[in-house]
């Protein structure tokens, strides 16, 4: 997921920080009108610049591409589904904060699906590697990494395991594309991947 600083705050001139600010308020206004009527796939950023009244050139500099205004309608979420996270997982032992973390991440990708569908789809050719590089997603992985550091330092968790390697195995298990076509092709609930993803948890425990 990629989450990019906020745009406008370095204008030359005041007059110029306003109108860039309530431009970008617009298409954010337009695009959460259009994507809560049409649907995120269906909507076109040309369509969201229409919508918006503002030019095409306009819209590209607040916002790259879909993926990106995509990334921006989700900040508020992101910030507190963080929030969220750090009070969950502190003071757990180091698995449990992973497996109730991941549970959590799932319940974000039940809740946000097409927003975050419509950032995958952005994320081809030269951009492939882009979600990996998100503020987001390091955090998430920092997150799960230091978890599992803590319970190896612990004795909870076996001392060969490669945390930064792992971590990241973690999350694949919940790429939104993998984790919708568990849900709706395979008819799979949340409760059961979660509690695949439980049983491997359980793989790396030092007694295990």
């Amino acid at each position: 997921m990629n989450l990019p600083p906020r745009r406008g705050s370095v204008a030359a001139g005041h007059g110029e920080r306003s109108d860039a600010v309530e431009s970008r308020h617009r298409i954010l206004a337009a695009a959460r009108e259009l994507f809560e009527k049409k649907g995120v796939d269906r909507v076109s950023m040309h369509e969201i610049g229409r919508r918006a009244g503002v030019g095409q050139g306009t819209l590209y500099r607040h916002f790259e591409h879909k993926g990106v205004l995509c990334s921006e309608l989700l900040r508020e979420k992101v910030e507190e589904f963080r929030e969220e996270a750090g009070s969950g997982t502190e003071g757990e032992e180091a698995l449990l904060g992973i497996s109730w973390l991941l549970d959590r991440l799932a319940l974000f990708n039940e809740e946000n699906a097409p927003l975050l569908g419509a950032m995958r789809d952005a994320s081809g050719g030269g951009r492939r590697m882009e979600m990996y590089k998100s503020s987001f997603y390091r955090w998430l992985r920092a997150t799960v990494s230091a978890l599992l550091l803590r319970g190896v330092e612990g004795g909870e968790i076996r001392p060969d395991l490669d945390a930064d390697c792992v971590a990241d195995f973690l999350l694949a298990a919940l790429n939104v594309d993998l984790y919708l076509f568990q849900r709706r092709e395979l008819g799979m609930d949340r409760a059961r991947i979660a509690g695949a993803l439980r049983l491997c948890l359980d793989g790396f425990r030092a007694d295990g």
